[in-house]
């Protein structure tokens, strides 16, 4: 770690979350609006990162992928604006604002902002997250508001659970963190920066992540698309990891 990076992810996703409540306050065209925020945050977090960390790589969804983070030590992992429909949609708190760095070959700090919110959930201070030892009574799931996998509704109707739809995937991941749910299901793709805070953060909170055939979650990889992820109450990731296989027909 070089300084306080836990503090710095933080204190970069709360500053671009500000700015994105500035300029959503001056309303104006939807889809102006989704531009112009993702264009701000990403500006404000690069320029950011290169004066604060300026020997390190970023790596931005609203950047060009820059093939030094291959061979590089540390790796900022960045989505300015996740969420980008739902910020343009007047009165919608599920969208974020995602920084995370990738030293040494895995997550080391992450923070995700929820400006609509008013919160930033942080690896520099951990949220507590939900209690290790108890599953719920009735399992309850995030998913996607607009492309919810199909599987999820298979293991809905096993476990009788409910299905929770948010925007953003980091507004998910802070449900399930916040005990709002109790789990996060997503098959049929996405990219590193769609979860790398998320994860980070959620890990830190004693949550499970994995993959949905229950191995490990990995970033900084050649191919940035991420197949799929579970983010989940420990108590219950045998019980989801179990149903994926059935629903799925999975070995």
């Amino acid at each position: 770690m070089t300084g306080d990076d836990h503090a710095l992810a933080r204190d970069l996703a709360g500053q671009a979350g500000r700015r994105l409540t500035g300029l959503r306050a001056q309303g104006g065209d939807p889809d102006m609006l989704r531009k112009a925020g993702d264009r701000l945050s990403h500006e404000f977090l690069v320029a950011a990162l290169a004066a604060r960390r300026p020997g390190d790589v970023v790596l931005s969804e609203e950047g060009a992928d820059n093939p030094a983070r291959l061979g590089a030590r540390r790796v900022w992992i960045v989505d300015p604006l996740d969420g980008t429909r739902e910020f343009g949609e007047p009165g919608r708190t599920d969208w974020a604002v995602h920084v995370a760095l990738w030293e040494d070959g895995d997550l080391t700090a992450g923070a995700v902002a929820l400006p609509a919110q008013g919160m930033v959930l942080s690896t520099a201070e951990p949220p507590p997250g939900p209690p290790p030892d108890a599953a719920p009574a009735k399992v309850r799931i995030v998913v996607s508001r607009s492309r919810p996998p199909g599987f999820v509704r298979n293991i809905s109707d096993l476990l009788s659970a409910e299905l929770v739809p948010l925007g953003s995937a980091g507004a998910k991941v802070a449900a399930v963190i916040c005990g709002e749910v109790d789990a996060y299901v997503h098959g049929g793709g996405f990219y590193e920066w769609d979860t790398a805070a998320p994860v980070a953060v959620a890990r830190a909170a004693g949550l499970h992540t994995s993959r949905i055939d229950g191995s490990a979650l990995t970033y900084n990889q050649p191919d940035l698309l991420m197949p799929d992820i579970l983010v989940c109450r420990p108590a219950l990731a045998g019980i989801l990891l179990q149903a994926i296989r059935e629903v799925t027909h999975a070995p």
